[in-house]
């Protein structure tokens, strides 16, 4: 943005009040090299909104946990999740948005990103996790487990590396060999994952409020 500076400050502000939004959005870009780097940061002060046509995930784990961080005022906050973890995901027509409100000069500014359009070219993940807040879909479980514990040896993906002070190995949990899940809209503080491939990206930035539903 710094080729498109006038004025001095304007673009400057802009930058400073966008940069939780990108911090969002930067799970789904970046590469966490498995094992290398612990999934144990703060979450930025804004939720975001993912939406898919249809996601299929293998060694399927779903168990609760805590998302740290601060809220835009820098206040300390604590949002309960719902962890759903996969070994691997295919994920079609994937849109994930998040709205910056009070943007100076502009007022509210989305964020849209898009991958996966075409159903032949999904988007990838290994090692995926995602902190969940509210969840909406069809769903399909084979070989379903409901009530293991979270942390028991046998559970093929296990709890997230660097969230097990966040977690209680003996709590609830649901694991099973394959979901598929259609129909997606949720709404997530947090997306990691080993890698994420994403085929036909686009991100785009919008004045007002444009979210994926």
């Amino acid at each position: 943005m710094s080729s498109q500076v006038r004025g001095g400050t304007r673009w400057k502000r802009f930058a400073i009040v966008m940069v939780p939004s990108v911090a969002a959005t930067a799970a789904v870009g970046i590469a966490l090299a498995q094992g290398a780097l612990a999934a144990s940061f703060s979450v930025s002060g804004q939720s975001f909104k993912v939406s898919a046509d249809e996601l299929v995930g293998y060694d399927f784990i779903q168990y609760g946990s805590m998302a740290e961080g601060k809220d835009l005022n820098g206040k300390d906050t604590l949002n309960p999740v719902a962890v759903s973890g996969f070994s691997r995901a295919t994920i079609t027509n994937m849109c994930q948005s998040v709205v910056t409100p009070n943007v100076p000069v502009f007022g509210a500014i989305s964020l849209e990103l898009r991958a996966g359009t075409n159903a032949k070219k999904p988007v990838e993940a290994t090692d995926l996790y995602l902190d969940v807040a509210q969840l909406k879909a069809d769903a399909l479980f084979e070989d379903i487990d409901i009530g293991v514990a979270a942390g028991d040896k046998n559970n093929p993906t296990k709890i997230q590396p660097g969230t097990e002070k966040k977690v209680n190995p003996f709590g609830f949990a649901q694991r099973a060999r394959k979901a598929t899940l259609s129909g997606v809209e949720q709404t997530a503080w947090a997306t990691t994952a080993g890698t994420f491939k994403l085929s036909n990206l686009s991100l785009k930035l919008h004045k007002g409020v444009k979210e994926c539903y």
